[in-house]
């Protein structure tokens, strides 16, 4: 009898829930092509993967940027994404830590933990840099090339010291700000542990101007804050694209908020 209900209702996800979570009326219902997102997971926050999953198939955006992500996480993400809301994505990995603590596994054979970009178009050209100076934890940026509005775009996702190590974070903006400044179009993604107007992100506004034209590095800017403690630390930077629309969406699935913006690239 459970044999045949497992059949019927298919595999348990994580948490013990059986089926995936309702998205809103207004969800989208198909990948939307011009759309990217970036989002910490918070690793441990202990959240369960059916749920973000299903955070993310309410926007499905094209492309997203994840950091802290645990890669036995990523690929429940991917599997539910497909199984539950008909989302296919590709999936490539930046640098990765082995953390045993933060995702599981054996001692001697520890989870892999970092970044990840997920895409709906395959990627080419990847890339992975870990910055000279990666502060209390090793840090560093990925690249890949995918498909964004229809067009080639080269795509960035990093994540930054963290706490009080500006010195540290404005070496980090300096290696990724001289890539970035290498390609006509671009977007790069993050959790960059900075407000807009720290100076350690001088060097990335150089190169790139926020997906909300109302956010500049300075205190005049109008940035809206992306995590739980009211602060504006995650970006989606654009360089030769042009913005048509951005959102901040709080989440109980993490201590970040959902970023993301739809664009131009054409």
């Amino acid at each position: 009898m459970a044999v045949a209900c497992m059949l019927l209702i298919g595999p348990s996800v994580p948490g013990g829930a059986l089926f995936a979570r309702s998205l809103p009326a207004d969800a989208a219902g198909d990948v939307v092509p011009n759309r990217v997102m970036t989002w910490n997971l918070c690793n441990p926050c202990e959240a369960g993967d059916v749920d973000r999953a299903a955070e993310i198939a309410t926007y499905a955006p094209q492309v997203i940027g994840l950091q802290e992500a645990c890669v036995s996480d990523v690929e429940r993400i991917r599997d539910h994404l497909k199984r539950l809301y008909g989302l296919v994505y590709h999936v490539e990995y930046g640098p990765v830590l082995r953390s045993w603590g933060r995702c599981g596994g054996a001692p001697w054979i520890p989870g892999g933990f970092g970044q990840a970009v997920l895409s709906a178009a395959p990627m080419t050209d990847r890339v992975t840099v870990e910055y000279p100076d990666g502060g209390s934890e090793d840090r560093g940026y990925m690249a890949v090339t995918t498909t964004v509005d229809g067009r080639p775009v080269r795509v960035f996702n990093t994540h930054l010291a963290q706490r009080r190590q500006e010195a540290v974070r404005a070496e980090q903006t300096a290696v990724l700000a001289t890539e970035v400044a290498r390609h006509d179009r671009a977007i790069v993604l993050g959790d960059f542990n900075a407000v807009p107007e720290a100076p350690e992100l001088a060097r990335m506004w150089a190169v790139a101007a926020d997906a909300d034209p109302r956010c500049r590095p300075s205190p005049a800017g109008s940035c809206q804050p992306t995590t739980d403690w009211h602060s504006r630390f995650d970006y989606v930077f654009l360089r030769g694209i042009a913005p048509l629309g951005h959102r901040v969406q709080p989440t109980s699935y993490s201590d970040h908020h959902l970023l993301f913006a739809d664009v131009d690239a054409t």
